[in-house]
């Protein structure tokens, strides 16, 4: 007796196992423990951005950056460093471009929780390009205001942008000290943007060594000391009061 038995088929399982052996060259934003195949996409397609900076191909950079930008899952305003980096005519070249400080004037409206650092990366950039006067306007427009009166730093930027400019052969009101023309007013300016970042942060060591190069040159020989000095309005106030004449003595 013959039995018709027919072995079962094998049973498949189609079923990848997970493998986290995906090993990425820089650290992706908001980083998955188990990223999907479209994160693992996203986060190649960073590798390749910062590789490519890397490597000084900026044209493969932004190209994909382009496409990485423009994915839903990519905060792309949070990588306006990564930005910076891309409007470079050369990585190897630290410059500033008229395109960088459109962009950092972008990103210090649109992106409120790094409006301090983009601002100082902004005065870094105005200064890159030899535009002093606009640096200081720029603080001199922000300082007032939080958070950033209450960063040490952006008043340390302002005070040595005023002592800069105060050295500068056109300033008025100038004197020399020690065969260097100084403004008055720059370096009183200079002085309070000074004091008040060593208020905030009192171990600042570049606020207290550039407040005593400050009162060394207040005691030079043709200068007025700050104590001393009238701001523009107040000296136009003297000038404009009536002189009372002065009684004569009487002879008896």
């Amino acid at each position: 007796m013959t039995s018709n038995f027919e072995p079962e088929p094998p049973t498949f399982v189609f079923e990848w196992p997970y493998n986290n052996d995906h090993r990425f060259l820089f650290a992706f934003p908001n980083e998955k423990k188990m990223p999907n195949a479209r994160q693992i996409q996203l986060q190649r397609l960073y590798d390749i951005v910062n590789l490519s900076v890397q490597r000084d191909d900026l044209p493969r950079a932004r190209r994909a950056w382009s496409i990485l930008a423009r994915c839903k899952e990519i905060n792309w305003k949070a990588m306006w460093r990564l930005g910076i980096t891309l409007l470079e005519n050369d990585v190897r070249v630290i410059e500033s471009n008229p395109h960088k400080i459109d962009f950092l004037r972008a990103m210090l409206l649109q992106l409120p929780e790094e409006r301090e650092r983009i601002l100082a990366e902004l005065v870094q950039h105005y200064i890159l390009v030899g535009r002093y006067r606009d640096a200081l306007d720029e603080l001199e427009f922000y300082l007032p205001s939080f958070p950033y009166r209450d960063n040490p730093v952006l008043h340390v930027y302002a005070g040595l942008l005023c002592i800069f400019i105060a050295q500068l052969p056109e300033s008025a009101d100038a004197n020399e000290v020690g065969g260097t023309t100084y403004d008055s007013n720059s370096l009183s300016r200079a002085q309070i943007f000074l004091e008040h970042a060593k208020a905030l942060d009192p171990h600042n060591i570049v606020a207290s060594e550039f407040l005593h190069k400050l009162h060394s040159i207040s005691q030079g020989p043709g200068l007025l000391s700050f104590a001393s000095y009238d701001s523009e309005d107040e000296t136009h106030a003297k000038r404009c009061q009536p002189s009372h004449p002065k009684r004569r003595r009487s002879n008896s």
